[in-house]
């Protein structure tokens, strides 16, 4: 029943906001057409906005998991026109809270004891509130100051439901749409829906942090809140406290005379360190997750929350990319083609004079511009429109670090607006192109592998002795081997001369049954003589 009642508000949803426009384009049958116009709704309710303004409208009244959805897509513009991405990113995640008394029973569930003997001090009123959890303040028993993160009780229960109807209007889109096949939609659900329930277990989000948190341990330029793992649970997550500003927040960071100019290209830097030196990124960089320390704002530093999505990438897609970005900036084109069919990002039957027209065709008009108004994301994203073209696949590594980069280079130019990013990330991708591929790469790679070699080398004589005996045995291995061959075709041909002596003998039989069929008592016997003699003659072909 509750399906149903689900069902008929999406279907409500869609009337009012006039989303069966978005389907007028489509190569319909002329009978589903005729259907579609004949639609009553249609001749009632005028459309009246743009098309992304309709569909943000409508992922907001159908609630926190169609939001985060479209919040979701608006990252997708490898898939999606700029005006529907534009607007799907302005989505708030705004939810009301829910009773905090419930919060409490649901941390003194998880943690086996009551609040007041978890935490010296716990605050009932909820200091934020989103789709899927809620957070607390909290005062632990040495003083310390901490938040308390609590999933959203029966969330799951309702994400199961909307995904499913998610998945529903997916394979409606795959089948009628003609680009359905390219855009995948029911594999951007899938992946939807496991971010969705990866985000339900806040023990996966503690462990991103962790890491994290030791991989900027003692940075001047990233701090990252501690996790305190006793008090963590799958659905109770409790880590530090953190008091800065909003990075969005410029005029404050203004006000405290922060330098505008070493804070974004700080942001840059940390990008660069996350996806090149430690391959582990914090994927969901936008502004409410991010803030500034109010310590120190000559040489500020950023607070970063929520690790609920993280990306990497192999060692591969590193290479590929690094020199990707390389290739783009000193515009050799015929390099940048190259490498996306060597990485396997396009088919490697790509005609590379084709595709390297192609990308100068997009990005000569982008480089006519000055360095410092270049958008690295919007580079990027013309890269992957373009390949997209000669049937790139589309790489989920690779999307979550455009949205990243996109996230990161926004940020950046909202807080100094003559940032370059190119001239500050160059030099970062150069010294790490130098740090991969010279001596130091090689002296490296050796020292790491000297422990398996010390740990080899007892083994190596015996190997060798091994080896040695194959060889040496390898004539007489070959001599049965030649020997069983011969002897299994000498069976084969006495096999055939059998079968032909036997077909010989049935085609005589039948010869001499039949050959005076005149005679009363062969007459009988003619028939028979038929039947040998096709059994011969099958012996003899077969």
């Amino acid at each position: 029943m509750r399906r149903l009642s689900r069902s008929l508000k999406i279907a409500h949803t869609i009337i009012r906001y006039r989303l069966d426009t978005f389907i007028d384009d489509l190569p319909l049958p002329w009978y589903l057409r005729s259907l579609l116009y004949l639609m009553p709704w249609r001749y009632f309710i005028k459309v009246s906005q743009p098309r992304g303004v309709r569909l943000r409208l409508a992922l907001e009244s159908l609630g926190p998991v169609f939001i985060k959805f479209g919040q979701m897509l608006s990252t997708r513009r490898d898939l999606l026109p700029d005006d529907i991405a534009n607007e799907l990113k302005q989505l708030q995640d705004n939810v009301p809270p829910f009773s905090g008394q419930q919060a409490q029973l649901i941390i003194e569930k998880a943690l086996g004891k009551p609040v007041l003997a978890l935490f010296a001090g716990f605050v009932v009123k909820p200091l934020a509130s989103a789709s899927v959890a809620q957070v607390h303040e909290a005062t632990l028993l040495d003083g310390r100051e901490a938040v308390v993160k609590v999933i959203r009780p029966g969330i799951a229960k309702t994400i199961r439901k909307d995904v499913a109807l998610l998945y529903t209007l997916a394979h409606i889109v795959h089948a009628v749409w003609k680009d359905g096949r390219r855009l995948r939609p029911v594999e951007v659900v899938a992946e939807y829906e496991q971010t969705l329930f990866d985000e339900l277990d806040l023990r996966k989000e503690a462990a991103n942090g962790s890491q994290l948190r030791r991989n900027f341990e003692k940075s001047e330029m990233l701090y990252i809140p501690e996790i305190y793992w006793d008090l963590t649970r799958q659905n109770v997550l409790v880590m530090e406290r953190i008091h800065g500003i909003p990075v969005a927040e410029v005029d404050q960071l203004i006000a405290q005379g922060t330098n505008m100019k070493v804070l974004a290209e700080r942001g840059v830097e940390i990008f660069f360190t996350q996806v090149f030196r430690d391959s582990f990124f914090h994927a969901d960089m936008h502004p409410g997750n991010i803030f500034v320390s109010r310590q120190n704002p000559e040489k500020p530093q950023y607070i970063a929350v929520d690790f609920g999505i993280i990306g990497s990438l192999t060692a591969e897609d590193q290479s590929y990319l690094a020199r990707n970005f390389l290739a783009f900036f000193t515009r050799d084109y015929r390099q940048v083609a190259q490498l996306h069919i060597d990485s396997g990002w396009v088919p490697a039957d790509t005609n590379v004079t084709a595709f390297e027209t192609s990308i100068r065709s997009v990005c000569e008009p982008i480089f006519n511009k000055p360095l410092k108004d270049i958008s690295f994301g919007q580079v990027l994203l013309g890269l992957f429109q373009t390949a997209r073209r000669f049937n790139m696949e589309v790489q989920p590594q690779l999307v979550l670090l455009q949205k990243t980069l996109l996230n990161i280079e926004g940020l950046g130019r909202q807080l100094y607006p003559e940032l370059d990013l190119w001239q500050t990330g160059k030099p970062f991708l150069e010294s790490w192109m130098k740090d991969r591929v010279g001596p130091k790469a090689a002296y490296r790679t050796l020292k790491q592998q000297v422990p398996d070699l010390l740990d080899k080398i007892p083994l190596i004589p015996q190997l060798a002795f091994d080896t040695l005996q194959q060889i040496k045995n390898q004539p007489l291995q070959n001599r049965l081997a030649n020997e069983a061959i011969v002897r299994h075709g000498e069976e084969l041909r006495n096999k055939q001369r059998r079968k032909k002596l036997l077909a010989g003998v049935c085609i005589i039989t039948a010869l001499w049954l039949g050959h005076e069929p005149s005679r009363e008592w062969l007459e009988q016997l003619s028939m028979l003589g038929w039947v040998v003699g096709g059994l011969g003659f099958y012996l003899l072909i077969n």
